[in-house]
């Protein structure tokens, strides 16, 4: 039977660039997802979302398994960035692209 860290797990190895959020990039239900998608989309790479207003199961596992307390979070080849205000930080300083970038194309190459 899989648990749900199970589930966040496979999230997390099956999707380079994966953000869990409130809503969905079309439908934000929070400013700090909303912010983090732009500044995601802003990079110009497919990513998945995991709606965790749709999966309490996740919402209430997940900070536990992050060590990460709140939402968004914003995981790149499996290691969590972090959330809106690290996100803004690094779309601002031009970080976010690059970094998005790496992991999209290291999950091509693997």
């Amino acid at each position: 039977m899989s648990s749900t860290i199970d589930t966040i797990k496979e999230q997390i190895a099956s999707n380079p660039v994966l953000l869990y959020m409130k809503g969905t990039p079309q439908l934000p239900q929070c400013g700090f997802s909303s912010q983090t998608v732009q500044a995601l989309m802003a990079c110009g790479q497919k990513f998945a979302f995991v709606n965790i207003l749709e999966h309490p199961d996740v919402r209430s596992e997940l900070p536990k398994y992050a060590n990460w307390p709140t939402f968004p979070q914003l995981w790149l080849n499996g290691e969590l960035v972090g959330g809106n205000d690290i996100i803004g930080d690094l779309h601002q300083q031009g970080e976010l692209q690059p970094m998005v970038e790496a992991a999209v194309q290291a999950s091509a190459q693997s």
